[in-house]
């Protein structure tokens, strides 16, 4: 009996290496895709971040020209209005 045992053993044995080897090669496999995937993600933000700062600095320098623009409306409507009370006076 204790032959029979060992004879489906030694039999099996086999079976559950190949198992084993099979499940072992997929998992790198799987391990190697996300690393992967996580190198692209990682150069995908890279890229995000860098678009980013590209856009703050022009909203920057557009924010900077709409002001300068605001104060040179601003400082001609005060001409004009002065300009107007200059006349309402003579």
């Amino acid at each position: 009996m204790e032959n029979a045992g060992a004879l489906v053993r030694s039999e099996s044995e086999p079976a559950i290496s190949s198992l084993l080897i099979d499940i072992s090669n997929q998992m790198q496999g799987a391990v190697q895709d996300m690393l992967k995937m996580t190198s692209e993600v990682d150069q995908s933000i890279g890229e995000i971040n860098e678009d980013m700062e590209k856009c703050k600095g022009i909203v920057f320098e557009k924010s900077n020209l709409i002001e300068e623009e605001k104060e040179r409306v601003q400082k001609a409507a005060m001409a004009v209005l002065q300009m107007l009370n200059g006349s309402d006076h003579m």
